[in-house]
């Protein structure tokens, strides 16, 4: 079969996994305007006090915002910016110029690597080392052999591009360390931060103390419309927020974005230890029914996830296993996988990323086994 990568394609499968009654997290993209704003109106009174004036160039509610996160976090301040790609590059302008080196350590699987056109060379001028090139988190051995200086060591928790993956709470004691001992400073990529305690088995403020500066997300795990914010030192914080005015980051009005991030703050952190813990449930019932369905080689990984989204890897085309997951959601109402991608690494393999939220704890293992066989049936369909 041929993927249908036009507007239509794109609004038909949109319109099926956000039609579906039953699927293992919400789909935002096929939330409608009118949707969104519904519920923005709903949650916001619970989140911040509505008969305050709007926000003017980052007072306001913005800086409720900022000093939630601070408080979170256990840092000195923070700052709102209307992206993560702006807030990190910043964050690591500034740190080099603070430390006297223009390099940074990070894994080439990193955001600002794969996603941001090489913005950090190009807007900041700065260059990149890599202490590792396997898809894992980088050891402290490897960033005490990196053979030269650099003045910043980027950690992304968890490294999305190699499945959601976090080191354990001593190996990120020790990579920590192994910077500072080579005089550096640690930024920590957060965008997913929040879902990271369960794992580590520590509580924000803790993990957040290893690392110089945060940059956080808000609507890559909570649901948020946008917007993200940088936390650490007050002095670091007060120089981003010049930087970020010199960038274009400095909005006349940003509430709407800072509402859904407060009330997704209410909403959803609570609840992120529960469904890291139920993706394990899932993930595994979907080893199971794959193995039970004859699959002849897949993986799901990292089995037990070490948060509530990992990736599921099979041998077949990712058009058919799209269109096998947009069948069934349209047939059946079940919403099981989404968008697949070729596994440019492994010829022949496709992966999908699983998120396990809220509508996902209704699901049990039987519920997943079920949800694969009926998957794999709409997959011979499409390769019929």
């Amino acid at each position: 079969m041929v993927y249908d990568t036009s507007d239509e394609g794109r609004a038909r499968r949109l319109a099926a996994w956000g039609g579906a009654r039953r699927r293992l997290a919400e789909v935002a993209p096929a939330e409608t305007i009118g949707g969104r704003l519904a519920r923005l109106a709903a949650e916001a009174p619970a989140a911040y006090d509505l008969t305050e004036r709007a926000d003017v160039y980052g007072d306001g509610a913005v800086e409720a915002l900022e000093r939630r996160v601070a408080g979170l976090l256990g840092t000195e301040a923070a700052a709102f910016f209307p992206t993560g790609t702006m807030a990190q590059q910043i964050a690591l302008r500034c740190w080099a110029g603070r430390t006297g080196n223009a390099t940074v350590a990070l894994h080439p699987l990193a955001h600002p690597v794969r996603h941001e056109r090489d913005a950090l060379s190009v807007l900041g001028g700065l260059r990149t080392v890599h202490p590792t090139q396997e898809p894992r988190q980088p050891t402290a051995d490897e960033v005490r052999a990196l053979d030269e200086p650099f003045g910043a060591l980027m950690l992304e928790l968890p490294l999305r591009e190699a499945g959601f993956v976090l080191p354990s709470w001593a190996e990120l004691e020790a990579v920590t360390g192994a910077a500072r001992e080579r005089d550096a400073v640690v930024h920590v990529d957060g965008a997913r931060i929040w879902e990271c305690a369960r794992h580590l088995g520590r509580e924000l403020p803790e993990i957040a103390a290893l690392a110089d500066s945060v940059y956080v997300s808000f609507y890559k795990s909570l649901g948020g419309l946008s917007g993200a914010a940088l936390a650490g030192p007050e002095s670091l914080v007060a120089e981003a927020k010049a930087w970020r005015h010199r960038y274009g980051g400095q909005l006349y009005q940003q509430w709407p974005a800072v509402l859904s991030a407060l009330a997704g703050l209410d909403r959803e952190l609570p609840r992120l230890p529960s469904y890291a813990a139920h993706a394990g449930v899932v993930a595994a019932a979907l080893r199971e029914g794959l193995a039970a369905a004859g699959v002849p080689w897949f993986r799901v990984h990292p089995e037990p996830p070490h948060t509530h989204e990992f990736q599921v890897w099979l041998p077949y085309p990712a058009d058919a296993l799209t269109e096998a997951g947009t069948l069934q959601a349209e047939e059946t109402g079940t919403l099981l996988f989404r968008a697949w991608w070729d596994e440019q690494r492994v010829p022949g393999v496709a992966m999908t990323e699983v998120t396990v939220a809220g509508p996902g704890l209704e699901w049990t293992a039987r519920d997943v086994t079920e949800a694969v066989a009926g998957f794999l049936g709409f997959l011979e369909r499409t390769e019929g």
